[in-house]
């Protein structure tokens, strides 16, 4: 691929990327193909939800992505090009279709900053197959966006991913480039103030309390059976307002309440949004160093600092907690050195969140140039932390147990650059908004020792933080 050099004189470069448009539709014509170019351009700082907001179309789909604590979030608007698709083979299908599509992409600009590069948007399902035929999410999803906005810090990037034909009309192509930029160049940053309901939301269990309770007790049966050492049962609450729900007020809301989260939301184009504030990683990798958590075993938040220490300090000591912990661990150990990988990990340690911490070990390791993100995701998806051990055993317990669509919940959702950087994350602490409805998901690590009332508690505590942010 050329890359060709993106000057800081705006005038310039308005003549210099219509140039370089000229020169791909002319290679097109002589080659009769089609090309993809990706223009990237440095802009002033602008929040992304805003042009996320501003942007977004409600037939097309889209991404966002936020982590406030490392002062990063990146949106991303309508697809040039897309794959959904549903299988078990849908990883392999996701690494091919990236892969090729990589090979017809022309950058345009500095493709040395991070933020530059073009980046695939992914999300998968839990399960490789939806039992409900009318869940709004097929079981995988890869898109490049037509236009990805990103900041880093300081740094704002602007990519456009623009379609070249022979017949493109190369005139309107430009003339909405520069449209879209004054437009983005004129947004403000959304207002900081936290906006909650006061109107009353009708609320519904999907799964009834005690039902649930009668689920732990029948996985306990088979843990003591020795049939499995540890499952995930999740709950879904449906929740019902009097207008349609604002999914930029309530990300806002997120992004705010859970700073050290990673704060998301994938629309599929037919008015269905996934939303959540994640505190699980499944993987992050830069310039082939990967990192990713073991996250299991929780506990509350205290309400006074006293209060919050003892909390820390028997779950730090638990031994139920930690064997659940350790599973989490060991799995993704082992399942990293089958690709050849040779993780490291770190002493357990506290993830605190607003209302909740749990133990968290990051492991890290070396990538090898051969070994595509997508391998490592698909044989990681699911970890003990969302699924259970031995995990086959765990996904068809899930299957019987639970009466609703996974779907999205507690599945990969991320992105893959042009460099095979990457950062995906569990999608736990999440809803399905649909207009003036939404299904929020919260789950529990069942294991030896595990009571039934403190796991449904458990739950409600994470599935209230959710509803909290919801307006």
């Amino acid at each position: 691929m050329t890359v060709s050099p993106c000057r800081n004189n705006f005038f310039v470069t308005h003549k210099d990327i219509y140039q370089f448009l000229l020169a791909v539709q002319e290679n097109c014509l002589t080659n009769n193909c089609r090309q993809i170019v990706s223009i990237s351009l440095e802009l002033d700082w602008v929040d992304p939800l805003v042009v996320l907001d501003k942007l977004a179309q409600a037939n097309e789909i889209n991404f966002y992505f936020e982590n406030r604590g490392k002062g990063e979030a990146i949106a991303a608007i309508d697809a040039v090009t897309k794959l959904q698709i549903n299988g078990q083979d849908r990883f392999n299908q996701a690494e091919y279709f990236i892969k090729s599509c990589l090979k017809n992409i022309i950058p345009f600009g500095d493709i040395h900053k991070p933020l530059a590069v073009p980046r695939f948007f992914c999300y998968f399902s839990f399960f490789n197959q939806n039992i409900q035929t009318d869940y709004p999410f097929p079981s995988a999803t890869i898109f490049l966006p037509r236009w990805q906005i990103a900041v880093k810090n300081q740094h704002c990037i602007l990519v456009a991913n623009l379609l070249i034909t022979a017949n493109t009309n190369l005139d309107k192509i430009w003339h909405d480039l520069w449209s879209k930029i004054e437009l983005i160049n004129s947004l403000e940053y959304f207002s900081p103030k936290l906006d909650f309901f006061s109107t009353h939301l009708s609320k519904q269990s999907v799964t009834q309390g005690t039902a649930f309770k009668r689920s732990v007790v029948s996985a306990l049966e088979k843990i003591q059976a020795s049939h499995l050492s540890k499952i995930v049962l999740a709950d879904a609450l449906d929740v019902k307002a009097n207008h349609q729900f604002n999914l930029y007020k309530s990300l806002n809301n997120l992004r705010q309440i859970h700073p050290n989260c990673y704060v998301f939301s994938t629309s599929n184009g037919k008015g269905q949004n996934f939303i959540g504030a994640s505190p699980e990683r499944l993987i992050c990798i830069q310039n082939q160093q990967l990192i990713t958590d073991a996250l299991a075993g929780s506990a509350p938040r205290g309400k006074t600092p006293a209060e919050d220490a003892a909390n820390a300090n028997r779950l730090l000591n638990s031994e139920k907690e930690r064997h659940e912990h350790s599973l989490v661990i060991d799995f993704i150990t082992q399942r990293l050195s089958q690709l050849g990988l040779s993780p490291q990990t770190l002493p357990p340690r506290l993830r605190q969140l607003s209302n909740i911490q749990h133990l968290w070990t990051p492991i890290s390791a070396t990538v090898p140039p051969n070994v595509h993100p997508l391998k490592i995701v698909a044989q990681l998806h699911p970890t003990p932390a969302v699924a259970g051990a031995a995990r086959d055993v765990a996904c068809a317990e899930i299957r019987r147990y639970e009466s609703f669509e996974r779907g999205l919940y507690a599945a990969p959702l991320g992105w893959i650059d042009s460099q095979s950087n990457c950062e995906f994350i569990v999608g736990i602490r999440s809803a399905l908004i649909d207009g003036d409805r939404a299904r929020l998901y919260a789950g529990a690590g069942i294991v030896a020792g595990s009571d039934p009332d403190k796991e449904f508690a458990e739950v409600q505590l994470k599935l209230q933080a959710l509803l909290k942010a919801l307006v």
